[in-house]
Parts: C-alpha cells; sequence; structure tokens
C-alpha cells in the first residue's frame, strides 16, 4: 500500500495568552493520498483552520505545535523556514478564508499573482504577467486583461477569493488547502470554482482539502471527511457513509441544521427611517499609460426605502454592486443621487456634521479579519466606538458594555483580553457583529454578516438579530449572496446585476414566483446546494 501523501499524527496545538493555554487542536490523526479529495467540516472553532496553518509552519507567534506532519515522505513539523519555504507555494499552497487580508493592498493584483510563478516557478516577470492574466481568466474574472491593473480594494469579496484562488493554483501544486474558499461567493460562482478545482485536480493528480462548515460541498466535492469539534475528530469516513448514516449525535446536528422561520413585516405604518433615489456609484479604471480612463458603474440608478423596524434583502452575483450600495447607502463611500436618513438630507453633510449621526447607522463588513486589529484585544475592539459616541463613559464601563455585547453575540465575555488571531473565523464574524451592535444602532448595513459562520452558528446570529430588531425596532440592510439566510430574514429583496436592480419585490413573491431569469437562475442554484446538503 502507498504511503500517503500527507499523514498527520497526533497533532496538537495550543495558544498562550499571558498565564492562560488554550488548546485548539488536540491530537489528531488525518490522512489524504495522492489526487484525493478529503473535507474536514465542524462548527467554528472546531480547529479546523489551525489544523491546516500548523501543518504548514503558518500558526501565530503565539501558536505552538506538536506531533509530526509527514508530507512526500519529510517531515513538516519543527522543519526550518528555508525548508518550508521549499514546499510551501509550489508544492502546498493554500486558499485563506479572508482574501483581503492575504492580498497587499498596495500592490495590483497581476503583480501579486506574477509573483509566485516567478519565485515559484522560474517565469520571467513578462511571462508571469501573461500566466496572471491567463489565471483570471480561468477562474472567472471578466476583462482580466485590465483587472490585472486592479487593486484588491477595487475588487468584490467574491472577486477577491477568485484571485486567491488563481495564486494557489499557479504552479500545480501537489496539495491544495482550501479553507472555506466559497464563503464570499454566489451560489453560481461557488459552483463554478468548485468545479474548476476538481477539473485541475484530476488533470494535475492534485489532492484537495477543503476545511468547510458547507456539508453541501463535501458531499458534492469530497470522497472522505473528518468532522471536528472542540478540537477532535468525533466521527470520519467516506462521504456517503457518513452522511447517510451518521454515528455521532453532533455529525447529525450538522446535517439538520438549515436557516429556518420568516420575520414577521414591521407595522404598516412604520416611519421612513432611509430614502435612497437614483443611486450612482462610479470608479475610474486606467486602460494604460497611452489609453484614457473609463468609468465602471458599480451601483446604477438605485432606488430603495427602508422603514423602521423592516430588513431589506440585497442579492446578486459577486461584483453586482451589492457591497457598494450597501456602503454608499452609509455615505461611507461617494455617490450621486438622492439620500436623507430620518428626513436628513445626508448628501449635504460634510464628515463632522454627519458624525453626531454615525452611531445610528454602523456597518458589518465582509471580511471581519481585515476590520479586526490584530495588536488590540477584542475587549477594547468591540468597546472602540464608546470612545467616539460614548465620552462619558468611564472605562470600566467600557469594559462592562463589551462584555455584555459578546454574551449577546454567543462568545465568553472571560475571553475578551484575548486577539482577533485566536479566534476561528467564525468567531471574529461575531466580534464584528459585536462591535456594531454595542453602539444600539437603528440602521445596521450586514454585509455578508454569516458567510463564515457554519449553519448551527447561522442559525443562532439570525435569530440574534431578529431579537435585537424586535427590542430596538431596527432596520436591516442584509446583504449576502445565500439565498437561504435572505429567505428567513428579509421582508423585502433587491436583485441586483452589473450595478442595477433586475427585479424586486415582498421575500414570498421573489422566491415563488420569481419574474426574471437572471433571479430565477440564482434561486435554482441556491435549491440545489440546498439538496445536496441535505
Amino acid at each position: 500500500m502507498a504511503a500517503p501523501l500527507l499523514a498527520i499524527r497526533n497533532l496538537k496545538v495550543s495558544f498562550s495568552s499571558g498565564r492562560e493555554t488554550h488548546e485548539a487542536v488536540r491530537g489528531i490523526d488525518i490522512e489524504i493520498a495522492a489526487g484525493e479529495s478529503v473535507a474536514i467540516v465542524g462548527e467554528s472553532g472546531s480547529g479546523k483552520s489551525q489544523t491546516a496553518l500548523a501543518a504548514i509552519g503558518l500558526l501565530a507567534r503565539n501558536g505552538k505545535a506538536g506531533g509530526s506532519v509527514i508530507f512526500e515522505g519529510g517531515e513538516l513539523l519543527g522543519a526550518t523556514r528555508a525548508a518550508l519555504d521549499k514546499v510551501r507555494g509550489s508544492r502546498i499552497t493554500m486558499i485563506f478564508q479572508e482574501p483581503m487580508t492575504s492580498l497587499d493592498p498596495l500592490f495590483p493584483i497581476g503583480a501579486q499573482l506574477a509573483e509566485p510563478l516567478v519565485e515559484h516557478g522560474g517565469l520571467a516577470r513578462r511571462a508571469a504577467r501573461r500566466r496572471a492574466v491567463d489565471l483570471l481568466r480561468l477562474v472567472g474574472i471578466p476583462e482580466p486583461e485590465s483587472r490585472v491593473r486592479s487593486y484588491p480594494h477595487q475588487l468584490s469579496g467574491g472577486q477577491r477569493q477568485r484571485v486567491m484562488i488563481a495564486m494557489a493554483i499557479a504552479n500545480n501544486p501537489t496539495l491544495l488547502i482550501a479553507d472555506e474558499p466559497t464563503t464570499a461567493l454566489d451560489v453560481t460562482v461557488q459552483a463554478q470554482i468548485l468545479d474548476l478545482l476538481r477539473d485541475l485536480q484530476k488533470r494535475l493528480n492534485m489532492a484537495l482539502l477543503l476545511i468547510t462548515h458547507d456539508l453541501g460541498l463535501v458531499r458534492r466535492y469530497a470522497s472522505r471527511v473528518y468532522v471536528m469539534r472542540s478540537g477532535e475528530i468525533v466521527e470520519s469516513g467516506d462521504v456517503a457513509s457518513v452522511m447517510a448514516n451518521p454515528q455521532s449525535d453532533y455529525t447529525r446536528a450538522l446535517i439538520d441544521a438549515e436557516p429556518a422561520g420568516a420575520k414577521a413585516p414591521p407595522p404598516l405604518d412604520a416611519p421612513k427611517l432611509l430614502d435612497a433615489s437614483d443611486i450612482r456609484v462610479t470608479f475610474a479604471l486606467s486602460s494604460g499609460v497611452f489609453s484614457k480612463s473609463r468609468a465602471l458603474h458599480a451601483v446604477d440608478g438605485v432606488s430603495l426605502a427602508l422603514r423602521q423596524g423592516q430588513t431589506l434583502g440585497i442579492v446578486g452575483e459577486s461584483g453586482s454592486g451589492k457591497s457598494t450600495l450597501g456602503r454608499a447607502l452609509l455615505k461611507l463611500t461617494p455617490c450621486a443621487g438622492g439620500l436623507h436618513f430620518q428626513g436628513v438630507d445626508i448628501q449635504r453633510l460634510d464628515q463632522r456634521a454627519i458624525r453626531p449621526l454615525r452611531r445610528q447607522m454602523q456597518l458589518v463588513f465582509q471580511d471581519p479579519f481585515g476590520s479586526l486589529s490584530p495588536r488590540m484585544n477584542i475587549g477594547d475592539i468591540v468597546s472602540e466606538g464608546l470612545l467616539v459616541h460614548a465620552p462619558e463613559f468611564s472605562a470600566r464601563q467600557r469594559d462592562a458594555e463589551a462584555a455584555r455585547a459578546l454574551a449577546e453575540v454567543g462568545l465568553d465575555p472571560e475571553k475578551r483580553w484575548r486577539t482577533p488571531n485566536e479566534f476561528s473565523g467564525g468567531q471574529r464574524q461575531r466580534i464584528a457583529i459585536a462591535r456594531a451592535m454595542i453602539l444600539k444602532p437603528k440602521l445596521l448595513v450586514l454585509d455578508e454578516p454569516t458567510s463564515a459562520l457554519d449553519r448551527s452558528v447561522q442559525k443562532e446570529v439570525l435569530a440574534l438579530l431578529r431579537t435585537l430588531q424586535d427590542a430596538h425596532q431596527l432596520s436591516y440592510v442584509f446583504i449576502s449572496h445565500d439565498l437561504a439566510v435572505i429567505r428567513a430574514m428579509a421582508d423585502e429583496i433587491l436583485v441586483m446585476k452589473d450595478g442595477r436592480v433586475v427585479e424586486r419585490g415582498a421575500t414570498p413573491e421573489i422566491f415563488e414566483r420569481p419574474q426574471q431569469e437572471y433571479t430565477q437562475r440564482l434561486i435554482a442554484a441556491a435549491m440545489l446546494a440546498r439538496r445536496d446538503g441535505a
């Protein structure tokens, strides 16, 4: 019998924080054969990502790993950086969960794609640039010849994730580790990207380690699965057997978890909170030194109204303008058109004049790690807004409010002295929600707030958002590619494509009687993914 490509034996991972030590992984064994697709699935904080990071020597400074990690016959655990650098980026590559923190904001994406091709692939700069264009085209980035000059902030979350995938497959690795590779992608692009990875896997005999909370992806794209909980493997086996006949109660709970219910509509006489008319956001895209720049209409003539206590869902594929519209509504992105909040024309307000309204208008970002300072503990991160909006609070009051906010989003307040790197992606998203909720806003724009969360935690967070909405008559603009979440949360839905609204209506009407072919395609793809995860 051939030796496995990757053999993880008795892996233990711990993190030190002051006098405390947290055990993230508790002595697990995992094997992956050449060309095999293996998944690690579990809730946020189960140790999935830390297992992969430990295996390739990318733990945070306060992390420590023990055990053994054998790759292609060589020991990786404890290897020198020089030895690891010969493997990482060429033989083993990784798609990280949060692309905005993995891409350098100071360099165009084409230059970042070319770097591993030069360093590990031995290509000349000109050839690497041509290959970068081909890679962008391969992963579905439109107009790749011009997009190579774009910076990360000029791309949508889904497009940034596709850039990361292009970077990971650039040198035809033997093992690709994909850590939640589709959390930022809409359902149609999810299938395209994973089908692409599966095709590359077959052609290159590449092994795939898929780390995910999405059981639909496990069912469709993995042959074997390891189920993790609290740093331990509670069940493993071939995917069909585990899904059809789970032996662990925990596995059964994961399979059964799904957003459910429907939101009660606000009263018909609820006052209007936000009124936007003909909102337009345009970016100038450079076409080269000797060419004129051209305009990208990210948001093109969108109008909407939001009442107190109402949830407006905004859906569409990556790059449709959803997130840009959300930021424009809060006047965080310059826009043209009419914009009124509680009857105040905020388009006429400068930054100083609008500051008193900022507490009432909050945003939860799509990439939480990118918005959480790695130098601050989470208690200070969550309470930071109180320094500006509640300067009368003492340090003790701010700390008490932070503890209360963390408890509301399902995190242990006693862990508020830890830094963001000690938490999973899903836990970091809950920290970001707590930071917004601590100010008790009237309007909350939620940009993919549950994309990094497993289904069971999604249900908890959605229940929390409903409770807060009912208690304080909050209004939500809920941006998501997850139609199951939108269906459970929204009163009304806007469907966006290429910066425009192609369909709008009450949530039941959109799901039961969609009028546009584009909307029908989105819903059909979502239903397919849901059946695969059932």
